[in-house]
């Protein structure tokens, strides 16, 4: 297990479409070990989610954990270690609603995104078994956000108003005391 690197906006993984991981190399010991620096690396920068090309890896493979509680979204379910490989996401509704997203890969800077609030997302888990999740609200948002990733696309990508980018002490000085009121 290792802490990994974090890719940052401007290198050229980033921008890729990941490959799907092949049947056989679900449970080798090379992705496992994967997994265990993409934990080791979500928990170190304090992320909730990581993909797989963030730290270079361009394949289909990413890892979510949510603690739950408050926090700067209000009070979100809690969300255990889930890693999904080979994802992928159906909107169920297209109703949308937006959050002020950050990145691990865009650090210092929060934008505010607009994505669909329900969403099911398909993958398989490293034993190959299947899952399915219906997600609402603050984790269809998360998820959506992850699996961007694996296309290649950034947050950035999908503000729709480039005057809801900020950087990270002018969001929590000017912009979040606004939306609190």
């Amino acid at each position: 297990m290792a802490i990994r690197k974090v890719l940052r906006m401007g290198h050229p993984v980033l921008r890729q479409r990941a490959r799907p991981l092949a049947p056989e190399e679900l449970g080798s010991d090379r992705i496992r070990a994967l997994v265990d620096d993409m934990i080791d690396t979500m928990h170190d920068y304090g992320g909730i989610g990581l993909a797989a090309p963030q730290i270079g890896e361009s394949i289909r493979l990413a890892v979510i954990e949510i603690p739950g509680g408050p926090t700067r979204y209000g009070v979100v379910e809690p969300l255990p270690l889930t890693v999904l490989a080979n994802p992928t996401i159906e909107v169920l509704d297209e109703t949308s609603a937006g959050f002020w997203e950050g990145c691990l890969s865009i650090p210092g800077l929060r934008g505010y995104v607009e994505r669909p609030q329900h969403v099911r997302v398909e993958y398989v888990d490293l034993d190959g078994k299947p899952h399915a999740k219906e997600l609402v609200g603050f984790l269809a948002t998360v998820f959506q956000h992850e699996l961007d990733h694996l296309d290649g696309t950034l947050y950035i990508d999908r503000i729709k108003d480039s005057r809801l980018l900020a950087f990270d002490l002018e969001y929590e000085r000017y912009l979040a005391p606004r939306q609190a009121a």
